[in-house]
């Protein structure tokens, strides 16, 4: 019966969305590059924030950062907290400058402040990055999630989750496919907005339940002092050296992480590029940054409650929400969050499809196999590529199963092709002079660099007494996180070094393109400075320095790489006399 209502109520909301956004997007023509690709560049600042935050808010966000929490407590809100520090410099700083030039993809800028060959290679790592990683991982979070609020296999009568996993996955990506192909940029913002009501709503409501039902009928508040009494170690909002992301980090890879999302990554930032003029752009993205303050409550605060709940019972942290929301929404709610979810995943999955069909049919089909083809046959291109990626992707998915933790693995992938392009696109910015050799071999040596530090062991580490040979990144060596933040100035470095010795002949000069109206929100600045004092004033009302910078029991260990990306350690001789002991085994 319970499982019945469920269906019902998710029926129910789902179809409410799919009728609402119908409704507004029915009349809307989708078939040249612009309407389809960038909503006909007519999205107002409500479209733009509710577009960016359900695009944001996938189940990787829901299940791996209330995982995160699960096992670190509080500080692992800097995903949330920080990105609002990177909104701010996307709304005064990028924003003004990609509008200007009237861009459709990040590439597109590349090939416009440097040359074709930029834009090709940005084009190609953007990719490969989208169908190796952000969409196989948006998938089996999405199908993970809605896994353990249903029981699929019960409802099925497929008794192996493996199989039950591979079903979810390619359902959930077939109807992500129709919805991206067929929708274009305006019905997934359009759709976005109205899932994101009710993802925000559904979230909240989740913690009410969850603290209702830790306070064992004395109420929310009861709930609440439980468990910050029970587990005050939980909320501190500087990580220790021994979690996911310890304080030192927020000033190094987590701003770096945060601002390539909010300021570069193209599947995110393709609505702004959307947006009707600047200043709907501006009043969108920072709307954006206010609701993501409100991020802990429902991605972090969930995680800490459940570990308060199962910590005792061996739960795996990427588990604990599934197993939370399954556990304290009555069964009508639960259909209400489950189309929410249903809507974040199909968002997310969308927005990085439609991302990929521009980026291929903008920068490579018409860009060098075609460049006299009609408008309606690059649209076409590019939902036909759309439709293969989408294919590797779900076949790719259900493989992650195996990770430790899937947000961990997210963010460490992340970095590949963040740091890189994020390099490029700012010292690009910010040197005029700054010649395309410099930006080719940012790229290209960016990420030839932190792949090789992730997957290539090369520095001696003891470890039981055994000399290994490890990654950069691993353990005690130097935190991943610092590693990114060390590629990132090696990179603008390396750059700056050669526009010195061949500098670009001339310095470049922005044209101004005319598509987009260029005044700016009046407010911006205020708004701007007003969300830095809260995220600061965040920080200040949880952090506990003292246990944030003190060292790690001798006995733990740092959380090493997940075991998929961690190569076997190469085992270096031992000291002459030494016991021949076998390197241990991740």
């Amino acid at each position: 019966m319970h499982t019945l209502i469920t269906f019902a109520s998710f029926a129910f909301f789902t179809g409410l969305v799919a009728l609402g956004t119908w409704l507004t997007v029915r009349r809307t023509v989708v078939a040249t590059t612009t309407s389809h690709f960038l909503a006909g560049r007519s999205l107002g600042a409500v479209f733009i924030a509710g577009s960016l935050l359900l695009t944001n808010l996938s189940t990787e966000q829901l299940v791996g950062l209330n995982g995160a929490a699960y096992s670190d407590g509080l500080s692992v809100m800097a995903w949330e907290v920080v990105s609002v520090l990177s909104l701010v410099a996307m709304a005064l700083f990028f924003l003004p400058r990609f509008l200007r030039s009237g861009i459709s993809t990040v590439p597109q800028f590349l090939e416009l402040r440097f040359d074709r060959g930029t834009q090709v290679i940005c084009n190609l790592i953007f990719l490969i990055a989208y169908t190796a990683i952000l969409l196989p991982i948006v998938l089996y979070t999405g199908a993970t999630g809605l896994n353990e609020i249903v029981d699929v296999q019960g409802l099925t009568g497929i008794h192996d989750a493996d199989a039950a996993l591979w079903l979810t996955v390619w359902v959930v990506g077939m109807i992500g496919t129709i919805y991206a192909v067929f929708g274009g940029m305006r019905g997934i913002a359009v759709a976005d907005t109205f899932n994101g009501v009710l993802l925000l709503s559904g979230g909240l409501m989740i913690v009410g339940f969850a603290l209702a039902a830790v306070g064992k009928g004395e109420g929310i508040l009861a709930g609440l002092h439980t468990v910050t009494h029970a587990h005050p170690e939980k909320f501190n909002s500087l990580g220790t050296a021994s979690q996911s992301v310890p304080f030192p980090t927020l000033i190094t890879g987590v701003i770096l992480l945060t601002t390539f999302y909010w300021c570069t990554n193209q599947s995110i930032i393709q609505r702004t590029f959307a947006a009707r003029n600047l200043a709907e752009g501006q009043k969108g993205v920072l709307l954006t940054g206010a609701l993501k303050l409100l991020g802990p409550l429902y991605l972090v605060v969930p995680g800490i409650i459940a570990f308060h709940l199962y910590a005792d019972s061996g739960l795996k942290p990427d588990h604990a929400y599934g197993k939370l929301v399954r556990e304290v929404l009555p069964a009508p709610l639960t259909g209400y969050f489950l189309a929410a979810m249903m809507g974040a995943v199909l968002s997310s999955f969308g927005s990085a499809l439609n991302s990929t069909a521009t980026l291929f049919s903008m920068g490579i089909y018409k860009g060098l196999w075609s460049k006299d083809a009609s408008e309606d046959r690059v649209v076409r291109a590019g939902k036909y590529f759309a439709l293969v990626v989408a294919l590797v992707a779900m076949t790719v998915a259900p493989m992650l199963a195996g990770q430790t933790s899937i947000f961990g693995y997210l963010q460490k992938m992340n970095g590949m092709y963040f740091i890189p392009i994020f390099s490029v696109v700012l010292m690009g910015l910010l040197l005029r002079r700054l010649p395309a050799a410099a930006a080719k071999t940012g790229l290209i040596g960016g990420f030839l660099v932190i792949a090789t530090g992730y997957f290539v062991p090369l520095v001696p580490h003891v470890v039981k007494g055994v000399s290994v040979l490890v990654p950069f990144t691993d353990a005690d060596v130097m935190n991943g996180f610092h590693f990114l933040g060390a590629v990132f100035v090696l990179m603008c470095a390396v750059m700056f070094v050669i526009m010195k010795i061949a500098p670009r002949a001339e310095p470049w000069v922005q044209a101004y393109s005319g598509d987009v109206e260029m005044t700016s929100w009046r407010g911006t600045k205020p708004a701007a400075a007003l969300l830095v004092l809260v995220v600061l004033s965040i920080y200040m009302s949880f952090a506990d320095v003292g246990a944030a910078l003190a060292p790690p029991p001798p006995a733990a260990a740092t959380p090493a790489a997940p075991e998929a990306l961690v190569p076997a350690p190469a085992v270096v001789p031992a000291a002459p006399g030494a016991a021949e002991t076998p390197a241990p085994t991740r």
